[in-house]
């Protein structure tokens, strides 16, 4: 009784167990911009499985806080893990740019390299993670 008391507590753990988070999640700090400004993108999982991050601060040249109507907007999405701390076939929008580029990123320890092309124009930036 007691082994089969064990294995059904066994199984419900493991199913009430969320799924363990990718290590890209969580908050990061954009590189500035062409004006110098940057942003905060908080990276999770989507609906489909994949990676993605929405805008939740934007911040002038000087650092402070400013009014954005980008706020809440996708700048990430369609990343798909690689298991390796790579992340490739996803899109990013460049809001000074107003551009979406084809992209790809490398997670670093704290740091995480976003590059992305279009047309055969590429950028690439290094992004912080917040605490």
């Amino acid at each position: 009784m007691r082994k089969l008391t064990l294995a059904a507590a066994a199984a419900l753990l493991a199913l009430a167990a969320p799924a363990a988070a990718d290590p890209v999640h969580g908050m990061w700090k954009t590189q500035p911009d062409d004006n110098g400004n940057f942003g905060h993108v908080r990276m999770q999982t989507c609906s489909n499985g994949l990676i993605c991050g929405g805008l939740v601060a934007a911040f002038d040249s000087s650092g402070s806080q400013v009014e954005s109507e980008n706020i809440g907007r996708a700048i990430v999405w369609d990343m798909e893990p690689q298991g390796d701390g790579t992340y490739r076939d996803g899109r990013i929008w460049a809001p000074d740019r107003n551009r979406t580029y084809s992209s790809r990123m490398e997670l670093r320890g704290n740091e995480l390299g976003v590059s992305g092309c279009v047309m055969g124009f590429c950028r690439e930036q290094v992004w912080t993670r917040q605490n």
